[in-house]
């Protein structure tokens, strides 16, 4: 292999792949970025055998062949060279040469024929959708994603499709994120994606109206953003039948400013931080959500006008649930939805049917 290109494109391209390099393996060949030279294009290759990322770029290709190459090491040092014109030149010792200016460099390869195939997608099934609805759906449920081992299948996000709508379902036990968007689909499927890849593939989406092509069979999805593809495996088993856990109606329903909501909770919940289990009560009477936490250095009571219709509650809840679902939301006003105070409650439009954010409540005690 010997080959050319500007040192900013070689540095984005090892960053871009970086992404799927494998942290924790017993695998060293997991650690290397795969460099392909065929033609005149440079192709990245990375991955952990769950996620795969490729990036394709444009070089001067003098010598075609692949190499293996420290996949942390060579991110960091090509960073520093993005000014540069870079060669990269392979030796009959399985070495990458990286010249620049009047330099040079020498890095020892990993044995390339050791190195994992990616796993292909068989099926001509996609959905596509703007890049920035896909970036919403992920960045507005990612966090109700279970974070622990008990339940495998719930460290994912499902992607409930029928036809040209999807819904995409996060839950951890304690709350839900559901949020609903427009697709470009004849599909009508069920697929449960890791949170790891959807956390990638949102740092490479942008807010854009362009359209993505999602690729998915029955236990793999790729998302084709042209220059790069990422690859990721789905999760196996039954996802919780959510339908069942959101009730169709409500005895008080209040509604509310957002931000005038969010900052009262913010400032309630510094203090429920001291004390144990991170809990706030709501109390909402006539027109009025009265919000209040208590510890040992005190207690804290903030009011917050609300438009309420039904019976009058004392409930209470974890305030990072409930802050964490309307730093998610952009709305100017929601509508929350209660029925008993052991029953959840639900956060969705005032119009519209976009999201909803299902929140158990805690136990009060006292």
């Amino acid at each position: 292999m010997y080959v050319s290109c500007h040192g900013i494109e070689l540095s984005d391209a090892f960053l871009s792949v970086s992404k799927a390099i494998s942290n924790k393996t017993t695998n060293p060949i997991l650690e290397g970025i795969k460099v392909t030279a065929e033609d005149d294009t440079l192709t990245f290759s990375a991955t952990d055998t769950e996620l795969s990322i490729e990036k394709k770029i444009k070089a001067n290709i003098k010598e075609e062949g692949e190499a293996v190459v420290p996949g942390k090491f060579i991110t960091e040092f090509v960073k520093k060279l993005t000014n540069e014109m870079i060669e990269l030149e392979l030796n009959d010792k399985n070495q990458m040469i990286i010249k620049y200016d009047d330099s040079q460099s020498i890095i020892q390869c990993y044995n390339v024929a050791e190195y994992p195939s990616f796993k292909k997608i068989e099926s001509e099934d996609y959905f596509g959708i703007t890049k920035k609805d896909l970036k919403t759906i992920i960045n507005k449920t990612i966090f109700s994603v279970a974070v622990d081992d008990s339940r495998p299948i719930l460290k994912g996000v499902l992607f409930d499709i029928e036809k040209n709508t999807l819904n995409a379902i996060a839950l951890d036990g304690y709350r839900l994120a559901k949020v609903k968007k427009n697709i470009t689909s004849n599909l009508t499927m069920s697929i449960v994606i890791p949170a790891k890849s959807l956390n990638e593939i949102s740092r490479i989406l942008d807010d854009s109206d362009e359209i993505v092509n999602v690729y998915v069979d029955k236990s793999t999805l790729m998302v084709d953003f042209g220059d790069i593809k990422l690859t990721t495996r789905l999760l196996e088993g039954d996802f919780v039948n959510y339908k069942q856990i959101i009730a169709a109606n409500y005895q008080t329903i209040c509604v509310i400013n957002k931000e005038q909501f969010e900052d009262a909770l913010d400032r309630a919940s510094l203090l429920s931080k001291v004390g144990q289990g991170n809990c706030v009560k709501f109390e909402i009477k006539e027109k009025n959500l009265c919000i209040t936490s208590n510890s040992e250095l005190g207690n804290i009571k903030e009011n917050v006008p609300v438009n309420m219709t039904g019976k009058e509650l004392l409930i209470a809840f974890n305030a990072r649930y409930f802050i964490e679902n309307l730093r998610a939301n952009t709305d100017e006003f929601v509508k929350i939805c209660f029925n008993s105070p052991a029953n959840p409650c639900v956060i969705v439009p005032v119009e519209g049917d976009e999201f909803l954010y299902l929140i158990l409540p805690v136990r009060m005690i006292g």
